[in-house]
């Protein structure tokens, strides 16, 4: 009985699984769901919820909505529908041809079907399930708000977009990262090796300052990269170095402020409003021009206003005094006097009068081990106090 059971199970199955999928065997719409539902293809809508939360689009014709369009079914879906139906009418087939059953044939076909049979029924039936949801479900849109607009970085060594997926068989991203950092100092360092030693030929010899180039400029570059501060020029320059008076030179000193360093006599000035640095040259150049057509200017020196240095603090630095300098005079006498204390050192050993301290300390240290073998070594022992406690004395 068991045997005719199974072939019949498996007739069943062939039947289903061959059934044709067109339009013609197997149709469903709106109309026909409202008037005349099926209780398998509800089941199957039931089911769907637990693979997938996004609603069905037959779901409401199915629960007798009438506001809802029909939508006809794509073939791919009428093929799951038919598949997921002939396996749920195989599962209710066979449950009650077995109900059917007397308990003691019921037992014997129970115990003749083997674990690998039912886990591979449910398995095909947990694919065809799994299979329909996902194709029903779809890939999920991701919203475009500022997180999920993803831009390509070029100043980032590793990619966050489009890898491939890590299988073990390659080192990570941070490992090739590092590798490519690698490959750009060893491309410097051929550079500094076989094309820097030919800029020689174009080298020049250093020129000093004449008293024609009295301003001196200084620029800011950042190797690869811009850098907002490259815009920067700074110019340098002394008053004595200008071909002024004395009247002149103070009231440029004078107009200048706190650019002007009473220490060293240099004024310093600098210039970063412009786009460029050869704008701001020539910005530092046009203001230093006014200056001295200012300083020059005879209707008022500013000899009347003395000089303002509180802007800057005068540091004083110590220096190695002259009388400690060692100069040949004192040299002979340091000499004089080494030589004065060696012959009295020389006339005390021989009259055996001058101490021998490593000697000395010798000795003590030979007495004291001495003392300490000999005696008896100190041993703290307890002692009770007035207050009840113990503390320790010597014994």
């Amino acid at each position: 009985m068991a045997s005719v059971f199974s072939s019949l199970r498996l007739c069943l199955r062939k039947g289903y699984a061959a059934a044709p999928t067109t339009a013609a065997s197997f149709s469903f719409n709106a109309a026909s769901a409202a008037s005349k539902p099926r209780a398998t293809v509800a089941a199957v809508a039931g089911r769907a919820q637990c693979f997938s939360s996004i609603p069905i689009r037959w779901s409401a014709a199915v629960a007798g909505g009438s506001s809802s369009k029909e939508q006809p079914l794509e073939d791919w879906e009428r093929e799951m529908l038919v598949k997921e139906a002939a396996s749920e009418r195989i599962t209710d087939i066979s449950g009650a041809m077995r109900l059917m059953l007397p308990p003691t044939e019921r037992e014997k076909l129970n115990a003749a079907a083997t674990p690998q049979d039912l886990d591979r029924e449910m398995r095909m039936l947990m694919d065809v399930r799994q299979a329909f949801s996902t194709t029903r479900r779809g890939k999920r849109k991701k919203r475009l708000d500022f997180y999920n607009d993803f831009e390509a970085d070029p100043e980032m060594i590793t990619r966050e977009q489009d890898e491939d997926e890590f299988k073990g068989d390659d080192i990570t991203s941070m490992a090739h990262g590092k590798l490519d950092e690698h490959r750009e100092r060893r491309h410097y360092a051929r550079i500094a090796a076989w094309e820097m030693p030919l800029l020689t030929k174009f080298a020049k010899p250093f020129e000093p300052p004449t008293s024609n180039m009295p301003l001196r400029f200084r620029y800011t570059s950042y190797m690869g990269e811009f850098h907002p501060a490259e815009k920067k020029v700074v110019v340098e320059f002394c008053p004595a170095d200008l071909g002024l008076t004395e009247v002149q030179q103070s009231k440029l000193k004078k107009l200048v402020g706190p650019r002007f360093n009473p220490e060293t006599g240099v004024v310093r000035m600098s210039c970063e409003m412009h786009e460029h640095q050869a704008q701001n040259k020539r910005h530092l150049g046009d203001l230093i021009g006014k200056l001295i057509v200012e300083a020059k200017d005879p209707t008022d020196t500013f000899q009347d206003i003395p000089l303002d240095t509180r802007h800057h603090v005068f540091k004083h630095k110590p220096k190695f005094p002259r009388e400690w300098r060692m100069t040949e005079e004192r040299k002979k006498e340091l000499q004089s006097i080494r030589a004065r204390s060696f012959n009295v050192d020389q006339n005390m050993i021989a009259e055996s009068s001058l101490i021998d301290g490593s000697q000395r300390i010798q000795a003590a240290v030979h007495v004291s081990t001495q003392r300490a073998s000999a005696g008896k070594v100190a041993e703290l022992i307890p002692r009770r106090s007035n207050s009840g406690g113990q503390s320790p004395i010597r014994r």
